[in-house]
Protein backbone atom coordinates (compact mmCIF):
# COMPACT_ATOMS: atom_id res chain seq x y z
CA UNK A 1 0.00 0.00 0.00
CA UNK A 2 1.36 3.45 -0.97
CA UNK A 3 0.12 6.99 0.05
CA UNK A 4 -2.18 5.78 2.78
CA UNK A 5 -2.98 8.01 5.69
CA UNK A 6 -5.80 5.26 6.69
CA UNK A 7 -5.09 1.37 8.51
CA UNK A 8 -8.06 -1.30 9.13
CA UNK A 9 -8.27 -0.36 12.50
CA UNK A 10 -8.98 2.83 12.29
CA UNK A 11 -12.07 1.78 10.23
CA UNK A 12 -15.94 2.16 12.31
CA UNK A 13 -17.58 -0.55 11.82
CA UNK A 14 -21.73 -1.37 12.38
CA UNK A 15 -23.09 -3.25 15.40
CA UNK A 16 -22.60 -6.29 13.31
CA UNK A 17 -18.97 -6.36 12.87
CA UNK A 18 -20.04 -4.64 8.83
CA UNK A 19 -19.13 -1.59 6.85
CA UNK A 20 -20.58 -0.90 3.42
CA UNK A 21 -18.37 -1.44 0.22
CA UNK A 22 -19.34 0.50 -2.82
CA UNK A 23 -17.46 -0.72 -5.76
CA UNK A 24 -16.79 1.33 -9.11
CA UNK A 25 -15.25 0.43 -11.88
CA UNK A 26 -12.03 1.98 -12.19
CA UNK A 27 -11.66 3.13 -16.36
CA UNK A 28 -15.45 4.24 -16.43
CA UNK A 29 -16.26 5.72 -12.81
CA UNK A 30 -19.68 3.32 -12.82
CA UNK A 31 -21.03 2.23 -9.23
CA UNK A 32 -20.88 -1.16 -9.89
CA UNK A 33 -22.60 -3.15 -6.70
CA UNK A 34 -22.96 -2.14 -3.27
CA UNK A 35 -21.49 -4.63 -0.74
CA UNK A 36 -20.22 -5.26 2.81
CA UNK A 37 -16.94 -6.19 4.70
CA UNK A 38 -16.05 -7.24 7.64
CA UNK A 39 -12.51 -6.95 9.24
CA UNK A 40 -11.73 -10.66 7.94
CA UNK A 41 -13.29 -10.17 4.23
CA UNK A 42 -11.33 -7.10 3.80
CA UNK A 43 -7.93 -8.42 5.10
CA UNK A 44 -8.72 -10.71 2.29
CA UNK A 45 -9.53 -8.58 -0.45
CA UNK A 46 -5.50 -6.35 1.02
CA UNK A 47 -3.79 -9.76 0.63
CA UNK A 48 -5.53 -10.52 -2.28
CA UNK A 49 -6.48 -7.65 -4.27
CA UNK A 50 -9.57 -8.96 -5.15
CA UNK A 51 -12.93 -8.06 -3.77
CA UNK A 52 -13.79 -10.28 -1.04
CA UNK A 53 -17.41 -9.44 0.98
CA UNK A 54 -19.56 -10.81 3.34
CA UNK A 55 -22.89 -12.25 2.70
CA UNK A 56 -25.38 -10.83 5.04
CA UNK A 57 -27.85 -13.34 4.12
CA UNK A 58 -26.09 -16.02 3.77
CA UNK A 59 -23.49 -15.70 6.73
CA UNK A 60 -20.61 -16.20 5.23
CA UNK A 61 -17.36 -14.74 3.39
CA UNK A 62 -17.45 -14.80 -0.74
CA UNK A 63 -14.73 -13.89 -2.69
CA UNK A 64 -16.18 -12.17 -5.45
CA UNK A 65 -15.51 -14.01 -8.77
CA UNK A 66 -14.81 -17.66 -7.34
CA UNK A 67 -17.54 -19.40 -8.88
CA UNK A 68 -18.09 -17.37 -11.84
CA UNK A 69 -14.91 -16.41 -12.65
CA UNK A 70 -15.94 -12.03 -12.81
CA UNK A 71 -13.66 -11.41 -10.40
CA UNK A 72 -12.79 -7.59 -9.73
CA UNK A 73 -9.44 -6.84 -9.62
CA UNK A 74 -8.80 -3.93 -6.70
CA UNK A 75 -7.16 -0.72 -7.85
CA UNK A 76 -7.29 1.30 -4.64
CA UNK A 77 -9.82 1.20 -1.47
CA UNK A 78 -10.60 4.91 0.13
CA UNK A 79 -12.81 5.16 3.35
CA UNK A 80 -15.06 8.29 3.23
CA UNK A 81 -14.55 11.30 6.25
CA UNK A 82 -16.06 9.26 8.96
CA UNK A 83 -14.35 5.95 7.99
CA UNK A 84 -17.92 4.17 8.02
CA UNK A 85 -18.09 3.53 4.71
CA UNK A 86 -15.60 2.84 1.81
CA UNK A 87 -15.19 2.93 -2.22
CA UNK A 88 -13.58 0.12 -4.01
CA UNK A 89 -12.21 1.04 -7.19
CA UNK A 90 -11.45 -2.10 -9.46
CA UNK A 91 -11.16 -3.45 -13.02
CA UNK A 92 -13.60 -6.51 -13.33
CA UNK A 93 -13.64 -9.26 -15.42
CA UNK A 94 -16.99 -9.14 -16.24
CA UNK A 95 -20.74 -8.52 -14.97
CA UNK A 96 -20.85 -7.20 -11.44
CA UNK A 97 -24.25 -8.46 -10.91
CA UNK A 98 -25.42 -11.93 -10.66
CA UNK A 99 -28.23 -11.29 -12.90
CA UNK A 100 -25.66 -10.90 -15.62
CA UNK A 101 -25.62 -7.39 -16.11
CA UNK A 102 -22.12 -4.90 -15.34
CA UNK A 103 -23.62 -3.02 -12.95
CA UNK A 104 -26.38 -4.54 -10.43
CA UNK A 105 -27.71 -0.81 -10.38
CA UNK A 106 -30.03 -1.09 -13.72
CA UNK A 107 -33.47 -0.01 -12.07
CA UNK A 108 -34.10 3.33 -13.09
CA UNK A 109 -35.92 5.83 -10.34
CA UNK A 110 -35.61 9.15 -11.57
CA UNK A 111 -33.93 10.76 -14.27
CA UNK A 112 -33.48 14.66 -15.38
CA UNK A 113 -35.19 14.64 -18.91
CA UNK A 114 -32.79 17.80 -19.59
CA UNK A 115 -29.59 15.91 -19.24
CA UNK A 116 -28.51 12.90 -21.39
CA UNK A 117 -25.85 10.61 -20.56
CA UNK A 118 -22.81 10.96 -22.42
CA UNK A 119 -19.19 9.52 -21.98
CA UNK A 120 -16.78 7.98 -24.43
CA UNK A 121 -16.83 5.04 -23.48
CA UNK A 122 -21.28 4.87 -24.40
CA UNK A 123 -19.97 6.51 -27.88
CA UNK A 124 -17.96 3.32 -28.54
CA UNK A 125 -20.96 1.33 -27.21
CA UNK A 126 -22.74 2.81 -30.06
CA UNK A 127 -20.27 2.85 -32.49
CA UNK A 128 -20.04 -0.79 -32.01
CA UNK A 129 -23.74 -1.55 -32.33
CA UNK A 130 -23.36 0.33 -35.34
CA UNK A 131 -21.04 -2.58 -36.95
CA UNK A 132 -22.97 -5.11 -35.47
CA UNK A 133 -26.66 -3.98 -36.52
CA UNK A 134 -25.65 -1.84 -39.86
CA UNK A 135 -28.64 0.08 -40.07
CA UNK A 136 -29.48 2.22 -43.32
CA UNK A 137 -28.62 5.73 -43.66
CA UNK A 138 -26.02 5.54 -41.05
CA UNK A 139 -22.99 7.50 -41.82
CA UNK A 140 -21.62 4.97 -39.07
CA UNK A 141 -22.54 1.92 -41.55
CA UNK A 142 -21.05 3.75 -44.56
CA UNK A 143 -17.48 4.09 -42.82
CA UNK A 144 -17.73 0.49 -41.49
CA UNK A 145 -19.14 -0.91 -45.01
CA UNK A 146 -16.75 0.91 -47.02
CA UNK A 147 -13.98 -1.04 -44.78
CA UNK A 148 -10.54 0.08 -43.32
CA UNK A 149 -9.22 2.16 -46.67
CA UNK A 150 -12.06 4.27 -46.18
CA UNK A 151 -11.95 4.70 -42.14
CA UNK A 152 -7.88 5.79 -42.72
CA UNK A 153 -8.61 7.76 -45.15
CA UNK A 154 -11.33 9.75 -43.01
CA UNK A 155 -8.82 9.53 -39.92
CA UNK A 156 -5.59 11.33 -42.47
CA UNK A 157 -8.04 14.11 -43.33
CA UNK A 158 -9.48 15.24 -40.02
CA UNK A 159 -6.28 14.99 -39.23
CA UNK A 160 -4.97 17.74 -41.06
CA UNK A 161 -8.57 19.59 -40.47
CA UNK A 162 -7.29 19.50 -36.90
CA UNK A 163 -3.90 21.03 -37.90
CA UNK A 164 -5.11 23.99 -39.64
CA UNK A 165 -7.63 25.03 -37.14
CA UNK A 166 -5.12 25.05 -34.70
CA UNK A 167 -2.76 26.74 -36.76
CA UNK A 168 -4.98 29.68 -37.17
CA UNK A 169 -5.92 29.29 -33.50
CA UNK A 170 -9.33 28.87 -33.98
CA UNK A 171 -10.67 27.36 -30.55
CA UNK A 172 -14.28 26.84 -31.83
CA UNK A 173 -13.24 25.57 -35.02
CA UNK A 174 -10.48 23.42 -33.44
CA UNK A 175 -12.79 22.02 -30.84
CA UNK A 176 -15.14 21.02 -33.81
CA UNK A 177 -12.46 19.38 -36.03
CA UNK A 178 -10.94 17.75 -32.65
CA UNK A 179 -14.09 16.02 -32.25
CA UNK A 180 -14.26 14.88 -35.68
CA UNK A 181 -10.94 13.33 -35.54
CA UNK A 182 -12.03 11.59 -32.48
CA UNK A 183 -15.40 10.20 -33.72
CA UNK A 184 -13.55 8.83 -37.00
CA UNK A 185 -10.67 7.43 -34.45
CA UNK A 186 -13.07 5.66 -32.22
CA UNK A 187 -14.66 4.13 -35.66
CA UNK A 188 -11.07 2.69 -36.52
CA UNK A 189 -10.66 1.63 -32.86
CA UNK A 190 -14.02 -0.50 -33.57
CA UNK A 191 -12.62 -1.87 -36.88
CA UNK A 192 -9.52 -2.83 -35.44
CA UNK A 193 -11.15 -4.17 -32.33
CA UNK A 194 -9.22 -2.10 -29.89
CA UNK A 195 -11.09 -0.99 -26.59
CA UNK A 196 -10.98 1.96 -24.53
CA UNK A 197 -9.54 0.58 -21.73
CA UNK A 198 -6.80 -0.93 -24.14
CA UNK A 199 -5.87 2.90 -25.01
CA UNK A 200 -6.47 4.05 -21.10
CA UNK A 201 -3.91 1.07 -20.31
CA UNK A 202 -1.36 1.96 -22.54
CA UNK A 203 -1.92 6.10 -21.28
CA UNK A 204 -1.56 4.37 -17.74
CA UNK A 205 1.63 2.59 -18.13
CA UNK A 206 3.43 5.83 -19.75
CA UNK A 207 2.36 7.85 -16.65
CA UNK A 208 4.25 5.37 -14.44
CA UNK A 209 7.33 5.43 -16.48
CA UNK A 210 7.18 9.30 -17.04
CA UNK A 211 7.00 9.08 -13.16
CA UNK A 212 9.88 7.05 -12.93
CA UNK A 213 12.14 9.49 -15.80
CA UNK A 214 10.89 12.31 -13.29
CA UNK A 215 12.15 10.99 -9.87
CA UNK A 216 15.26 9.87 -11.63
CA UNK A 217 15.82 13.65 -13.17
CA UNK A 218 15.44 14.84 -9.87
CA UNK A 219 17.59 12.89 -7.74
CA UNK A 220 20.25 12.93 -10.46
CA UNK A 221 19.98 17.04 -10.18
CA UNK A 222 20.48 16.58 -6.73
CA UNK A 223 23.35 14.08 -6.66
Amino acid sequence: MINTNVNPDMLKYDKDGLIPAVVQDFRTKKVLTLAYMNRESLGITLEKGLTCFYSRSRKELWLKGETSGNYQHVVSITADCDLDALTVAVIPDGPACHEGTESCFTNSLFKDPSREDFSLDTLYGLLKSRKEEMPEGSYTTYLFEKGLDKILKKVGEECTEVIIAAKDRDKAESVYEIADLCYHVMVLMVEAGIKPEDILDELAGRNVIDHKVKQEKMASDKA
